[in-house]
């Protein structure tokens, strides 16, 4: 399908009623973030399909994409390295997993492993 015509999550492409598609928005998944202390973070390396680099990944952040992206950031700035946030993921490149685990516990983040 092209962009122009993008199809619903369900597999509905098109429809004959005009307010069929106002209450979707794909913005729907942004929830509200969890308290620091609730989070569970993980924070792994990795260096499967990346040609022999390795990265440090942290996942299990449960909140909004603009808070995740802020922690990214802010990794990110704090390691002195490149990266993404992708797929609910912070992806910092370089092998900076112990530092990152101090961080996050200083910041009050108590359930990082």
């Amino acid at each position: 399908m092209s962009k122009k015509h993008q199809a619903r999550p369900d597999g509905l492409a098109y429809s004959t009623n005009k307010d069929f598609f106002d209450d979707y928005t794909p913005e729907q998944e942004d929830r509200e973030t969890l308290p620091k202390d609730r989070q569970k973070l993980r924070v792994m390396l990795d260096s499967r399909q990346r040609a022999g680099k390795t990265v440090t990944v942290v996942s299990g952040f449960e909140g909004s994409a603009a808070d995740l992206e802020a922690l990214g950031k802010q990794l990110k700035t704090k390691c002195g390295a490149g990266g993404t946030v992708k797929d609910g993921q912070i992806i910092v490149q370089g092998d900076y997993k112990t530092k990152i685990i101090s961080w996050l516990l200083e910041w009050g983040y108590k359930n990082t492993k």
